[in-house]
């Protein structure tokens, strides 16, 4: 038996771990959007110097740069020990699975990947899904089978 930190096996019934979720996912996103933009700075002179180590191929990878580090962001944190960012542990949040179990390196990025996706269609719409769906979870929560709930 393997002692595990992250006390969040399963979804709680308990309505206190979902009050107030929706508006500090929404300071969790600010601050993890920071962060990402933070570390595009290091991300981009890797890759000038790459670029020039490869004559010019790896300057292709500018225009992708944000996502690259965005998705290996939000998958090596999301997909941690934590099972949150580091806007979301900021917010008391953490991220759990339905079903009890851990969320993996793919589904963080598949959440982020749905999230982006629904947001492009739907922009600010799809935090009014948090307020009609029980436990304040957004449509790309539902199609994960995916909760966000409080710590703190």
């Amino acid at each position: 038996m393997s002692l595990d930190p992250n006390p969040t096996y399963a979804a709680p019934d308990d309505w206190r771990a979902y009050s107030g979720v929706l508006s500090r996912r929404v300071f969790a996103f600010i601050i993890d959007y920071l962060i990402v933009l933070l570390l595009c700075i290091p991300a981009a002179v890797v890759v000038f110097f790459l670029g020039i180590i490869t004559l010019g191929l790896g300057f292709m990878l500018y225009p992708a740069l944000f996502v690259i580090v965005a998705l290996l962001y939000f998958g090596l944190t999301l997909g941690g020990p934590s099972q949150a960012s580091p806007g979301m542990r900021a917010m008391g949040l953490a991220m759990t699975r339905l079903d009890g179990r851990r969320i993996d390196f793919l589904t963080a990025i598949a959440h982020t990947v749905i999230f982006w996706i629904i947001n492009s269609v739907l922009t600010p719409l799809i935090l009014l899904a948090g307020l009609f769906i029980e436990r304040s979870r957004l449509v790309h929560d539902l199609l994960l089978g995916t909760v966000v709930i409080r710590t703190a």
